[in-house]
């Protein structure tokens, strides 16, 4: 499970040396995909594979089905980490993402998201209060 949250740089390359807690778990190679709110997924392999195979059982006839995979697919990027743990984050995933040299790494369960380091600020501020006010209806019980 991936948690927690770093603060890498993205080089002049456009290359990001992943959080060293996360390594092992990427080195068989990972995709990265354009995500929700404007930030990137980076998925392991495995991970994007068994995504994939329920994308796949989506009906072709629902327009939503086809859009969703549209988007995520078209910018989707396999890498495969460097001895350094560095990945590439191709033009049009860095543009997607408006990345600028200051990032945010989150660890979010099966996934990684990566932000730009401000608007991941800025989101966080403004759903503080929303997280704070409704973790009894998504988890019922858990506090």
């Amino acid at each position: 499970m991936f948690m927690g949250s770093y603060s890498p740089r993205l080089d002049d390359k456009g290359r990001l040396i992943l959080p060293a807690k996360f390594r092992e778990e990427l080195s068989d190679g990972l995709v990265l995909t354009r995500g929700q709110e404007r930030c990137l997924y980076a998925f392991p392999m495995r991970e994007f594979e068994r995504m994939y195979a329920q994308l796949q059982a989506a009906p072709i006839s629902q327009k939503r089905a086809r859009d969703y995979m549209r988007v995520m697919l078209s910018g989707a990027d396999q890498q495969t980490p460097d001895k350094q743990g560095r990945i590439t984050i191709a033009p049009p995933l860095r543009a997607y993402a408006s990345l600028s040299r200051e990032l945010a790494v989150n660890g979010v369960g099966s996934r990684l998201e990566i932000w730009d380091a401000a608007t991941w600020d800025a989101y966080l501020a403004e759903q503080e209060s929303v997280f704070a006010s409704t973790a009894e209806e998504i988890i019922p019980g858990f506090f």
